[in-house]
């Protein structure tokens, strides 16, 4: 697999991070149990999760999954977060990163899965994060194309209720943009707003 360049996407979400208010993190956001400052929260994990697994190195403590809650953003979480998706970036342009298995919190994987994992992460986390705040978005179309090949490639279990990884998916025209399209599958309409922009 050739390496996946981040960088234009974790850019994007970066920008978005910085123009969120401190009156919208409590507002809600199209992950139905996370408020902004829990996406936030949750985007500032994943990035150390992520960054770690490239690096094929063991986060204290991630054994348990990710524990998200928005109330633990800090003074400077913008920096913070921003800092960490350009880290994120920089660990998955080594060629090593895409070597053998690696581990993302309790999950272990293949390197290059883990990788396309992450990367929907971010697309479809900045995603939710400028429709929670009434962001524009527009993320780089080979990212978005990456990913809506990698979510589409799941077939949840037949027993799974909720769906299976994303939630069950919103049906999209087929002519509908690639995002529109990634978006639908995972799990997320298209066509949410939220009412803090």
């Amino acid at each position: 697999m050739n390496a996946l360049d981040f960088g234009p996407a974790t850019t994007t979400v970066a920008g978005l991070v910085a123009g969120v208010r401190d009156d919208q993190l409590r507002a809600p956001s199209p992950c139905p149990a996370y408020t902004t400052a829990d996406l936030l929260d949750h985007l500032g994990g994943l990035c150390l999760a992520f960054t770690a697994a490239a690096r094929k190195e063991r986060l204290p403590g991630a054994e348990g999954g990710p524990q998200v809650d928005g109330s633990r953003l800090e003074d400077g979480w913008r920096v913070r977060i921003g800092a960490a998706l350009d880290e994120l970036a920089v660990a998955w342009r080594h060629p090593t990163a895409y070597d053998g298995v690696t581990q993302a919190g309790p999950v272990q994987l293949p390197a290059e899965v883990a990788a396309l994992v992450a990367l929907n992460e971010v697309v479809v986390h900045g995603w939710d994060l400028a429709r929670a705040t009434g962001q524009a978005y527009d993320p780089d179309p080979a990212a978005v194309a990456a990913c809506a090949g990698f979510v589409a490639s799941f077939e949840p279990p037949a027993d799974a209720a909720d769906g299976g990884l994303f939630g069950p998916p919103v049906a999209v025209p087929d002519e509908a943009p690639t995002l529109h399209r990634l978006i639908g599958l995972a799990g997320r309409d298209p066509a949410w707003t939220g009412s803090s922009a």
